[in-house]
């Protein structure tokens, strides 16, 4: 264990000690705006503050020596409580703003019985959002982490300089991402060549989503953490690395809209099969074309991620600190 040290050198350990302050700050930030339940964009914050720690956490793993209550796993889970209700705000915003403007009047009242059930799920959920904030879990967290950042301690490696070290930290997420079955979904080969079949039918989009949807998820929660790492060095790179950011971001988005499209089918399935009544027809067109619309744009970037001139670039870019 090595102590830290006032040293202004741009390290792997000064990168890593601001990034998780950076993103712990943010965390405390919204927590007491999320027990008021006030504004549902609070919650958001502070679970994307416990998302972004999670992955600088892990990805600063080899340089940083934080205390038990502090890792990957335990934020996970907290993280995790917080996302069931931060999930029921989703389905709520998606069918007020997507949905229910778009559907005939009568539809447009069918659609109380998904909203008296979202408010019902949703106290459920913020009773164990606010049981998990007491929780000795999260008051360890922010003690361990309160009193690592005053006096934060390092592993060997964090004295290296970030500039010798960044792309083979960032390579390593970004291998991931890149080599991910993910991008095979609904592809076929002819020789060589990858091909990405286009004019799918809503059937075939939704048979292929019901078998692969989970593998897409999970390139998606990939992108995420790719995305995450990424943005902590933009400082030390141009242009070009800010254009795969945002590519990687915008797979992010796109993936995400696609699962959150696939919940809210199979939530309102549930729902209205619960009340013994169907769907509604025009709701269930505005899923179909929703989802349509967004594998179209998921399969622009597939095609771009599966040509080796992008892989190509991505790996040089990376490569190529200022």
């Amino acid at each position: 264990m090595i102590l830290a040290t006032k040293s202004q050198k741009k390290t792997l350990g000064n990168y890593a000690s601001s990034a998780i302050q950076k993103h712990f700050q943010k965390t405390l930030k919204w927590e007491t705006a999320v027990k008021k339940d006030k504004d549902p964009e609070a919650l958001h914050q502070m679970r994307v503050g416990l998302r972004r720690l999670r992955t600088t956490v892990n990805g600063f793993a080899l340089a940083v020596d934080l205390p038990q209550p502090v890792s990957n796993k335990n934020i996970g889970k907290i993280a995790h409580r917080l996302g069931n209700l931060r999930d029921l705000d989703v389905l709520k915003e998606a069918l007020e703003t997507l949905y229910k403007p778009n559907l005939p009047r009568k539809e447009q009242e069918a659609l109380q019985i998904a909203f008296d059930a979202l408010d019902k799920q949703r106290e459920d959920a913020l009773v164990d959002v606010k049981a998990a904030l007491r929780d000795e879990r999260y008051k360890s967290l922010k003690k361990e982490l309160k009193e690592w950042l005053e006096e934060p301690n390092y592993q060997p490696q964090a004295s290296l300089p970030i500039q010798q070290v960044l792309p083979d930290l960032l390579l390593t997420e970004a291998s991931s991402f890149l080599l991910h079955p993910g991008w095979l979904v609904g592809t076929q080969t002819s020789g060589l060549e990858i091909v990405v079949p286009k004019d799918w039918e809503a059937e075939n989009i939704e048979r292929e989503l019901a078998t692969s949807g989970e593998v897409l998820h999970s390139l998606r929660k990939q992108a995420k953490r790719l995305r995450y790492q990424m943005e902590l060095f933009t400082d030390l790179y141009g242009e070009s690395y800010e254009a795969y950011v945002e590519e990687v971001k915008s797979i992010q988005e796109i993936l995400g809209s696609i699962q959150d499209n696939v919940v809210l089918t199979e939530w309102l399935v549930d729902v209205f099969k619960s009340k013994s009544h169907s769907l509604p027809r025009g709701l269930t067109v505005l899923l179909a074309k929703n989802r349509d619309e967004l594998w179209q744009q998921w399969q622009l970037l597939q095609e771009r991620y599966l040509k080796a001139e992008t892989l190509h670039g991505f790996h040089s870019t990376i490569l190529r600190p200022l």
